[in-house]
């Protein structure tokens, strides 16, 4: 997409970002803004998360924030938001011990780091003389939200609605990942920020178990203060809540036990009684208790606790285990049965979760508890009348008096049941024809049943899928097997180990008990080993434990196609991939039921949607190794047809998407090609291109280095070339210059002379972007020298279009004019007349930059009359800017407003944000002539943060000049010369000395009739 060089502004809206994002703004030709309002719950685009790991969210991605300092500086900005954090305060954060003497410049590294990254997120990182300041809206951190929770359930409580105020409170509580800054290390000036958090989420406790109990929510309430005085055995109000839910809800005895226990504990611990509310309590309870219902008959003979050891380090899983132990009570209350099925990948940890469950509720279960293992992921999974036969042992019933049929031992095990209270793991199950014959029908036993496979048609089950752990619940449990010190000592790598076991349980464990038994190796050295893909199972192993072997027994289950389908996919590299992808591996219309059988056996995972509403998918990391190590015993031309297939298939949609986009790219594609595998139904998949090159985005750049690796350069160039349009329409410029880069050695290696032309002409066009004049113009010399080689005159009129957007730039501008007639004459010959409207307008400009308005104008007039013609109304906006510029020069200010006006509208509903940008400054420049200087200032300051976010380092010289000149007009000399020094020193810097001259002292009076000259 061809771009002259006009000022940026990169918000659609012109406001500044901090507020566009959390608005609808709606602009007038009278200049006025006006703004409706969105709530919390209509707008979740961007959320800043301290209560847990320290997360920016925007629009449901995590923002990578770098290393530790980075995270350590918008930590201790977000603890005190929209007040100025003084540069000594963050110093002592980032460097506790001693600053070093770079710690300035390191400081202001960090903050032009996060400002990049903050871009769009709707908080603004501002720099004052004594420090920084970062401002970010209440409804966009997750500690205002937990306090504005907090206070509007006090305020339900007062009004006597105590359901709202649960509801509150239990959204409060959903808001904390884990302590406060968990992944950093506490500067001892957070103390007391960080503990005043501490104390209202305790205090949020409180209440909301005060409030549970009150509405009669006694089981819940027990589970979830037990876990809590586990942690906390001093806060005597939980010791209060305990003992009034186990009183209320039938379980005197229990409350008096509790009550014993607490005096105990503060006996103990503080050498204190009771408060008086807890004696009070226990005033009133009886000694004896009181049973709401009979126990049931015991069994013949009790079969006891025949559990797994309940890991002593389990950790992680709360809210799982929480919500499992409610069910199991509350089912159990109800009079009935409770079955679980608790499924999820390899290595996840189902088996550990169904275990330490059982044991939580061991008192619910005198009768016993028991443990099966199904071998549903053996070769041979067990036979239900086998594991029939085991259960009716273990309650009593000799091998004598078992019936011989299936039917007839699950009948018995019914009757047994109905009249027990056991609660029953079956573990590894294969598939729900296995579980269903040893299922209770009536009474109150539990049964929890582990599976890889998800069981659906499980009637009756209540499912319970576990995912890797978050990142706190990981960190925990690495913490918890190498040790507290040994983590806390290397943070930084203990996160890279984490990341590379994917934060799969059974991949931490090995990796922790591989380095507990080995106290000699350092975090670092092991996760640097880790971070090789190609050795990385086979370092996840200790013992009998291994990531690989675990997987393979998923592996193994797998029929023919669904294999090799994960085969495939998992060669395609750490990207989402759509559901056509899997079609292409096995080069079929559709692979719809192969990706059910992934998916069912938790093999891969879905992540979303496309821009067509269909699914997208990934492989977890260390699924994705293991399928690329089980491809490489595949045939590798094989091998290589499956990534071609691909790879054809994101070419083929990203040339269609182009076509299809709403502005029409100025530059050249490969060429189509009917041999290519191409995903059925493409035009669904299209039905919105830009929204559909946003979500293939990430995978389109991986796919060009993919296609590179694998030598298949055509590929690799081909694939550069086709999303280049998108990232030009979002400003993806590092994007941009990596494929490129790759893309341009790949052609080279082909001998593609066409392929090389086309890229040099996009990195010329990038060059423009970054301000690199000298290397821009050198790209586009060799682009048209190989395009003329090749005999593509259409080609060379675009290079040569590019060659007179730098010599305007440059001030050359006969040398531009002379690019720009022959460009025309080759669009002319081909018959492009869009190109023809694109020469037109660039001439235009060159004679408008030469002071020669009436030649200017009549070429402007011919480009929007052809642009009209041909329907291309991104080049009608382009010649209404310019004429907007030409009647501004001529002093006709209201032409030049209403036609910006228009070229704003059409810019915006097009969806080119930086075309917007050129406008919106094009009309603050128009403001400060016309001495409209409010709302000139808005808009250009808005304009210089986003060139500055943008490195746009032109764009912010011209506009630091106009806002010289506009504080000249408002009396304010100080203001002004800053500005002016700023775009001095730009200029210097860009070396563009006629600019850098106009601006030394002394001469600035006639800097702005320069400027527009």
């Amino acid at each position: 997409m061809f771009r002259t060089r006009w000022p940026v502004q990169r918000s659609p809206t012109g406001l500044p970002l901090a507020l566009s994002d959390r608005a609808v703004w709606t602009y007038d030709p009278g200049l006025t803004w006006s703004a409706q309002r969105w709530g919390w719950s209509s707008v979740t685009a961007t959320l800043f998360r301290l209560l847990g790991p320290l997360e920016v969210v925007v629009e449901g991605r995590a923002v990578p924030l770098g290393g530790r300092k980075p995270r350590m500086l918008l930590a201790a900005l977000l603890l005190q938001p929209g007040v100025t954090v003084s540069k000594d305060h963050l110093a002592e954060v980032l460097w506790p011990d001693s600053p070093p003497a770079s710690a300035a410049a390191n400081l202001r590294t960090y903050v032009h780091f996060l400002r990049a990254r903050l871009e769009g997120s709707g908080a603004g990182l501002e720099r004052s003389s004594s420090g920084y300041l970062l401002t970010v809206e209440p409804g966009l951190l997750d500690t205002t939200l937990f306090e504005d929770r907090l206070a509007e359930a006090r305020t339900a409580l007062g009004g006597a609605d105590p359901r709202s105020a649960l509801a509150l409170l239990t959204e409060a509580e959903r808001l904390w990942r884990g302590p406060a800054l968990a992944d950093l290390p506490h500067s001892h000036t957070w103390g007391a920020p960080l503990a005043r958090l501490a104390e209202l989420r305790l205090g949020a406790h409180e209440l909301r178990l005060r409030t549970r109990v009150d509405l009669g929510e006694y089981e819940e309430a027990v589970a979830e203060l037990r876990g809590l005085l586990e942690k906390h055995p001093l806060r005597e109000e939980f010791w209060l809540q305990l003992v009034r839910a186990l009183d209320l809800g039938g379980r005197r005895a229990e409350a008096v036990t509790a009550y014993t226990e607490a005096e105990q504990v503060l006996r103990d611990e503080l050498d204190a009684r009771p408060g008086p509310r807890l004696r009070e309590l226990y005033a009133t309870l009886s000694t004896a208790p009181a049973p709401t219902r009979p126990p049931p008959p015991a069994p013949a003979q009790a079969p006891g606790c025949r559990l797994p050891l309940n890991l002593p380090d389990f950790t992680g899983r709360r809210d799982c285990v929480t919500e499992l132990a409610g069910l199991i009570r509350r089912r159990g209350t109800e009079g009935l049965p409770t079955v679980a099925v608790l499924s999820g990948p390899p290595g996840v940890g189902k088996s550990a979760v169904a275990v330490h469950v059982a044991h939580a509720v061991r008192e619910e279960f005198p009768d016993g508890q028991l443990h099966l293992a199904l071998g549903g992921t053996t070769a041979t999974p067990r036979r239900p009348g086998d594991l029939l036969a085991e259960l009716l042992r273990a309650l009593g019933v000799p091998d004598s008096t078992l019936p011989r049929q299936q039917t007839e031992r699950a009948a018995l095990l019914r009757a047994r049941l109905t009249t027990a209270r056991l609660c029953v793991v079956l573990d590894d199950a294969a598939d729900a024809a296995q579980v269903r014959p040893l299922l209770p029908g009536a009474g109150t036993c539990a049964v929890l049943v582990t599976s890889r496979a998800r069981l659906p048609d499980l009637a009756g089950a209540t499912p319970v899928e576990l995912d890797v752990l978050p990142p706190a619940e990981a960190k925990g449990l690495l913490t918890a097997v190498v040790g507290e010190d040994r983590a806390a000592a290397e943070p930084e790598a203990a996160d890279e180990l984490l990341d590379s076991c994917g934060h799969l349980p059974l991949a931490i464990r090995v990796a922790g008990a591989k380095l507990a038994h080995r106290p000699g190796w350092t975090l670092r050295m092991f996760a640097d080993r880790l971070s090789d893909e190609r050795r990385r199972l086979d370092e996840l192993r200790v013992g009998d434990l291994a990531v690989r072997a675990s997987v393979t027994l998923s592996y193994d289950q797998l029929p023919g196609s669904a294999a090799r389908a994960l085969r495939g996919l998992g060669c395609l590299g750490a990207v989402r991939f759509p559901a056509w992808a899997a079609a292409a591996v096995l080069d079929r219309v559709h692979a719809d039921d192969v990706l059910d059988v992934l998916l069912d056996a938790h093999l891969v995972e879905p992540v979303g949607t496309d821009a067509a509403g269909r699914p997208r998918y990934r492989l977890h990391d260390l699924l994705r190794c293991y399928a690329a190590e089980r491809a490489e015993h595949d045939d590798g031309e094989a091998r290589l047809d499956v990534a071609r297939r691909v790879l054809e298939g994101y070419l083929e949609l990203a040339l269609e998407a182009t076509e299809r986009m709403p502005v029409r790219f100025f530059g050249l594609l490969p060429a189509r090609d009917d041999r290519r595998w191409v995903p059925d139904e493409s035009a669904g998949l299209l039905a919105d291109p830009v929204a559909w090159f946003e979500a293939e985005h990430h995978t389109g750049v991986a796919a060009v280095s993919l296609a590179a690796r694998l030598g298949l350069d055509d590929l690799a160039w081909r694939l550069a070339a086709a999303f280049l349009p998108y990232f030009d329409l979002r400003d993806h410029h590092d994007d941009w210059m990596s494929t490129h880069r790759i893309g341009l050695d790949a052609a080279k290696r082909t001998g593609d002379a066409r392929g090389q032309a086309i890229l040099l002409r996009n990195l010329g066009q990038l060059l423009i972007y970054q301000d690199d004049y000298d290397g821009a113009l050198a790209s586009f010399m060799r682009a048209h020298a190989l395009f003329l080689a090749e005999g593509d005159e259409r080609g060379a009129a675009v290079a040569l279009t590019g060659r007179t957007t730098v010599h305007r730039i440059l001030g050359e501008h006969d040398a531009g004019l002379r690019c720009c007639h022959e460009a025309l004459t080759l669009f002319a010959r081909t018959g492009d007349r869009h190109g023809e409207a694109v020469a037109r307008l660039a001439i235009g400009s060159l004679w408008l930059a030469r002071g020669c308005t009436a030649t200017a104008d009549r070429w402007f007039s011919e480009a929007r009359e052809l642009a009209a013609e041909l329907g291309d109304r991104h080049r009608q906006a382009h010649a209404l800017q310019r004429q907007a510029l030409l009647h501004q020069r001529r002093g006709r200010l209201g032409a030049a407003r209403q036609q910006l006006d228009e070229a704003i509208a059409i810019f915006t509903e097009l969806g080119d944000d930086r075309c917007v940008g050129y406008a919106h400054q094009s009309l603050g420049e128009l403001c400060l002539c016309s001495g409209d200087l409010a709302h000139a200032q808005l808009l250009l300051v808005n304009s210089l943060s986003a060139t500055r976010l943008s490195g746009d380092r032109r764009s912010e010289a011209e506009v630091s000049e106009r806002l010289g000149e506009l504080h000249d007009a408002l009396g304010q000399p100080e203001r002004s010369r800053r500005y002016y020094a700023s775009a001095l020193a730009l200029w210097r810097e860009l070396d563009i000395t006629e600019r850098a001259q106009r601006l030394l002292p002394g001469r600035r009076d006639d800097a702005y009739t320069a400027g527009r000259a």
